[in-house]
Parts: structure tokens; sequence; C-alpha cells
């Protein structure tokens, strides 16, 4: 191979929802080498489009979809989605990194915060990641250190969790939802 980077096939599952968005917002954000895209989001959404990197993207019906050829698997559509499909995907050549909690309890199932345990990655005997719940993940990065120079041995926490991780329509659910504005500091 010449000095070009190598690209990857990368779908995302959940690719209209408030998730699947910003990992394609993340995705480009990084400039991560995204050769082939393939969104993927239910029936009801498929036919549309999304933006990725300037270019018009098709939405695809994840329930006809072949998964040959994605080398990467983005997962965000829910516990339900993510333990029908990922499976197929990762059967497929697949790594699937699912956001959802299907997997997080399977022993055979590495469950992943990249900045505190980024070697079992290579750990994923079904060719599936999981990943801890936001407030967890969060928390754990900003806890290893502590950890690991002390030997933190326990952590009792209370947390309010978003609206949002229940997807748009209970966001916009809520009263006042159409007149919040996004802070200044991130757009």
């Amino acid at each position: 191979m010449s000095n070009a980077q190598r690209s990857f096939h990368v779908a995302v599952v959940g690719a209209t929802g408030a998730v699947g968005e910003t990992m394609l917002s993340i995705l480009a954000e990084r400039d991560f080498p995204v050769g082939t895209l393939s969104v993927l989001a239910s029936e009801r959404s498929a036919g549309g489009e999304i933006e990725f990197n300037g270019q018009k993207v098709t939405v695809q019906d994840l329930a006809t979809f072949d998964p040959t050829g994605v080398e990467i698997a983005l997962f965000s559509a829910g516990g339900s989605v993510s333990k029908e499909y990922a499976p197929k995907f990762a059967a497929a050549g697949a790594v699937v990194i699912d956001n959802s909690s299907a997997f997080r309890y399977d022993d055979d199932v590495p469950l992943v915060v990249s900045e505190v345990n980024p070697e079992q990655v290579a750990n994923r005997p079904r060719g599936i990641i999981a990943n801890p719940n936001c407030s967890t993940m969060q928390m754990l990065v900003a806890l290893e250190t502590l950890h690991r120079k002390y030997g933190i041995e326990r952590i009792n926490v209370s947390t309010y969790q978003s609206v949002s991780g229940g997807g748009r329509d209970r966001s916009a659910a809520l009263p006042g939802a159409d007149r919040l504005q996004p802070d200044p500091a991130h757009r």
C-alpha cells in the first residue's frame, strides 16, 4: 500500500437518532478514515438523506441491509435492535461497538472505556464491544487516575439522567423543549 491512509467501511446503526447523528458528527470532526459509510435505520427512516463530510448519504433499511464488507459497525438504536442485528454484523466480519445495554453484562463481550481499559478492545470473542452508560463512562475516566494512585474500593453515586437518552420523541415531549438553545460554547 502507498502512503495513502487506510480507510474503513463504517456502518452507523441508528444513524437518524440523536446519538447516531452525534456519532457521525464525531467521525467527521475527528477526520476518521471512513472510506464507505452505510447509515442505517428503521424502514420508516429509509430513503431519507444525511449529510456527512459535505456529501449526501442515503439512509438504508437495517432489516434488509447486507453487512458483508462492513469493518466497523457503531450501534445506537436500542437494546432490542442490538440483540437482533449486532451478532449478524459481527458474523459478517465487522467489529461491533454497541452503545445500548444489550451486551453490558455478557461475560464474552468486553465492556470498554477507551481511556481506562483500551487493551480490552482486542478481547472480543463474539466480535462485539460494549460501552457502559454515559454517566458511568464519564465518571470512570475521571476516577481512573485516582484509582491507580490510591485504590478506590467503593463508589456510591446518584445521577440525573438526560431525557435525550430516551430519543427525540421523549426530548420533544418536554414542556419548553421548542425553546431550548445549544450552549454557544458547543457550536
